[in-house]
């Protein structure tokens, strides 16, 4: 897969540079950690993780709890108590990897709250890429953020610091 990017990335550049098209390159990442609200967002989330990730373990160290505790008496109770004690650990397990899911699942609670804490801001900086690219005449803007289809990138078409002034903000998460 990488391979194939790699080679659409390069036919792009060679379309581009043969019909004379501009094209530039951002850093996404560089151009989120420079904006203020968008750092509040990250440490609420990274709060909210630690939250439900403690209450997690806290679950998890009870139920080990209890079934240590089984273990150690299993001898002593019946074939009906064990199975009782047995279903009541299994049905804390459960709980617990529900709760989990719930949490932390593809379409859990804290997906859901990046969603609404975070995506605002990324479309703001969409938006903002996509004016400049109007603006500027740019045929293709890359995102050189973990990519690895760029193998060079000269600074004097880095747009980062360009999108960060359209949003108001200027490199440090300082508004203009």
């Amino acid at each position: 897969m990488k391979t194939k990017l790699f080679f659409a990335a390069i036919f792009l550049l060679a379309s581009a540079w043969v019909s004379g098209q501009k094209f530039a390159f951002v850093d996404t990442q560089y151009i989120l950690e420079n904006i203020p609200d968008y750092q509040t967002a990250q440490n609420t989330l990274d709060e909210i993780s630690m939250e439900w990730q403690k209450e997690l373990e806290g679950k998890f160290a009870e139920i080990d709890k209890i079934y240590k505790s089984f273990q150690s008496e299993a001898f002593l109770l019946s074939e009906d108590m064990k199975t009782k004690r047995q279903n009541e650990i299994i049905a804390k397990e459960k709980e617990a990897k529900e709760l989990q899911k719930k949490y932390f699942g593809t379409e859990g609670d804290l997906y859901k709250k990046r969603q609404e804490l975070v995506k605002p801001i990324q479309d703001k900086v969409y938006n903002a890429i996509e004016e400049l690219a109007e603006e500027g005449g740019f045929a293709v803007i890359f995102d050189r953020t973990g990519s690895t289809t760029i193998i060079y990138a000269s600074e004097k078409f880095d747009k980062s610091d360009d999108v960060l002034a359209k949003l108001g903000y200027k490199a440090g998460g300082v508004s203009q």
